[in-house]
């Protein structure tokens, strides 16, 4: 029986992101996947990287965010580095976009909020910002700029992850569905994946949405894994003129821009389990989104439309950390952050894994939140 270091079970940008660092320390890792690696929920992303909240919810998440978003060029250089691959990663910014009724009060207390939160967060006049960005739409009546934030193509950068963690000696074992753990007494020593027992001295939980369903006959392992499917459809667009160089962005929908032109527009967010199916709805509403925005869109080529499952939790906020069982760490739940939170994810869990840990708050995504159970603070050793 072959035995790592640490098996990961889930190869999307969080599992992936975390082999290559754990890897990068000299530890023997391997990534158990049900099917291709990032085809799931990282394939399906946009690639905004902003920790700018979208609602009260997602307040406890900016920490998490803002330090992921400063780690981000260390991570794509090492990533591209160890790859030779672009991960298609800029940093122009973004300009939020409010409308009437009552935009510039909007766009004055989202910015005191965000700067309150530690992001740079300014106002822009408007002629300024469509000198930026023409194709602003006419019925735009206040704008902010997020100087810090940037964008990624996440199915570049996985490609590119994936080629780094393998280069570092990442075991990647496809179509490894893992149906149950190994458990003795209070440590967890392995997965069963195919019928074949993984022995690892740790065992990291990254599956997504599908992480509930990884060990369905360990009734004990469900209470930290509270994960559930939350549809996102997304379409991509050709647009005949210029394109964007900067994300766009309004309460409705949002626009990102890439490096061959297109223009990528999104998202729904919908409890429809796992279904997977784009629908004329949804891509009404993301496109009217889109056209409010930009209305120029309105003869741009339809190039492709997609959706995928974003791993929610009951409260919205990723599930990071230590459980109480050794050896047990749990990395979903991200929502609809994965990509921006990968870097800070892989820092963390190497950090619970090698005793080396840092300073950032992290009881708010203890894998213990659910079963009302103390998050440890000693290492998962």
């Amino acid at each position: 029986m072959k035995s790592f270091d640490v098996a990961i079970i889930g190869g999307g940008v969080i599992g992936v992101s975390i082999a290559f660092e754990l890897a990068g320390a000299k530890l023997r890792v391997v990534v158990l996947d049900r099917q291709q690696p990032g085809q799931e929920a990282s394939w399906a992303a946009a690639g905004m990287l902003s920790p700018a909240p979208d609602s009260a919810r997602d307040l406890p998440l900016v920490p998490l965010g803002r330090e992921s978003l400063k780690l981000y060029p260390e991570f794509v250089a090492a990533v591209e580095e160890a790859s030779g691959e672009s991960a298609g990663y800029a940093r122009e910014g973004t300009i939020e976009i409010f409308h009437a009724p009552g935009g510039a009060a909007a766009r004055d207390r989202r910015i005191a909020q965000c700067r309150q939160l530690g992001l740079a967060a300014e106002p822009v006049a408007l002629d300024t910002a469509r000198e930026w960005e023409p194709s602003i739409g006419p019925t735009a009546c206040a704008a902010a700029w997020f100087s810090e934030e940037g964008t990624v193509e996440p199915r570049s950068l996985m490609s590119a992850a994936l080629t780094a963690a393998q280069r570092k000696g990442v075991e990647f074992r496809s179509d490894s569905c893992v149906t149950g753990l190994v458990r003795e007494g209070n440590r967890c020593t392995g997965a069963i994946a195919g019928g074949e027992v993984i022995s690892a001295g740790h065992v990291v939980v990254a599956a997504g949405c599908f992480s509930r369903g990884i060990a369905p006959g360990d009734e004990w392992f469900a209470p930290y894994v509270p994960t559930r499917p939350v549809r996102g459809q997304m379409m991509a667009l050709r647009p005949e003129g210029a394109g964007l160089r900067r994300v766009l962005r309004s309460d409705a929908g949002y626009l990102v821009p890439r490096r061959d032109g297109r223009i990528i527009a999104g998202s729904t967010s919908e409890e429809v389990g796992f279904n997977r199916r784009v629908t004329p709805a949804g891509m009404r509403k993301i496109f009217d989104a889109a056209l409010d925005l930009c209305p120029g869109l309105a003869g741009a080529e339809l190039v492709e439309t997609w959706s995928g499952l974003r791993p929610g939790t009951p409260d919205d906020l990723p599930i990071l950390g230590p459980t109480d069982i050794d050896g047990l760490l749990i990395a979903t739940g991200h929502y609809r952050n994965g990509i921006l939170l990968a870097p800070v994810t892989a820092r963390l869990v190497r950090g619970w894994i090698t005793g080396a840990h840092g300073e950032l708050d992290r009881a708010a995504y203890s894998p213990l939140r659910f079963a009302n159970r103390k998050p440890k603070t000693q290492s998962a050793h």
